[in-house]
């Protein structure tokens, strides 16, 4: 059974206030109306969880708490559109929370309009989408949401970039063999990230092969049969385990790229650490370096 009440831990961990503040504001202002168990344990519904993060969103803007308890719904509401004219980043990450927990793909749509009336895709999702995929993670771990919450708004930001690619207008010569392919590792099912690398590589003019999740590197090696020169592109979260990285990279370099001319660049969160690039082998740390990379590719 999906959530609609949480704990006040789940409140501090969606809206970054901590319990003992949520309870004072409680105590003096009558901020949120919680119901209570036998047991006199907070039990906080869906109305006292938005209301909390337009609260917290003021609160951080400069707001009074003092003034903003005596608001109601609408009078928050227009604060806020007063305050950031409804396009603040930090704001609309509140609004896709909403849409998350009440599986809300009309908001969820909607709010996507509105932003990019004023931000390119690419603004949204690294000022918007990144952030709150890395909450979600986060939240998903410690129990504050449930699974169904993060595939809800996962599903929906992979729908949005797949209806953002649009593949590019190019005829193959010998002067324009190059062509990327993109893959994730066995075992490795996280693909947003790797979804978002198609959509640039594709908004640059640059041709795409997009594989998808969980490939062998044996599989890689029939791309080879057909294409010459191509960089594989791929995002590590989950695989390869830390203590296979090498491993991985070693049986890439004998299995893969000794089969014609190819390279590999890794994006993701173990694309860090000490790990060096390497022969035919790159890594992103963060996506303004791989947006640089792709910016070459297109000048050249």
């Amino acid at each position: 059974m999906v959530r609609t009440q949480f704990g006040i831990k789940d409140l501090e961990n969606l809206s970054n206030v901590k319990a003992h503040t949520i309870r004072i504001w409680e105590k003096r202002y009558n901020l949120l109306e919680p119901d209570r168990t036998d047991t006199n344990i907070r039990k906080y519904d869906l109305e006292n969880l938005k209301k909390l993060l337009n609260i917290a969103y003021l609160y951080n803007a400069g707001h009074k708490i003092s003034k903003l308890a005596s608001l109601d719904a609408a009078q928050i509401q227009a604060l806020i559109k007063k305050n950031i004219n409804g396009l603040d980043s930090e704001y609309m990450l509140n609004i896709f929370k909403s849409a998350m927990f009440e599986f809300d793909g009309k908001l969820f749509d909607e709010t996507l309009k509105k932003l990019l009336e004023k931000k390119s895709f690419s603004e949204i999702f690294t000022e918007v989408f990144i952030p709150l995929l890395n909450e979600m993670g986060i939240l998903w771990h410690s129990g504050t949401i449930d699974p169904s919450h993060e595939h809800f708004i996962s599903e929906k930001i992979k729908h949005t970039i797949i209806r953002f690619s649009e593949p590019p207008n190019i005829e193959t010569t010998e002067d324009n063999k190059q062509i990327f392919a993109l893959y994730l590792p066995y075992k490795e099912m996280h693909e947003i990230g790797l979804l978002y690398a198609n959509y640039e590589l594709l908004s640059a003019g640059l041709p795409t092969i997009f594989l998808g999740p969980n490939i062998p590197l044996e599989s890689l090696v029939h791309v080879l049969k057909t294409k010459t020169k191509v960089i594989f592109v791929t995002y590590f979260t989950v695989q390869p385990e830390n203590d296979n990285l090498q491993k991985y990279l070693k049986d890439f370099q004998n299995e893969v790229c000794s089969k014609g001319d190819c390279e590999l660049w890794v994006l993701g969160h173990k694309s860090g650490g000490n790990t060096k690039n390497t022969k035919n082998v790159k890594f992103f740390q963060e996506i303004k370096h791989f947006l640089g990379e792709v910016e070459k590719k297109h000048k050249n």
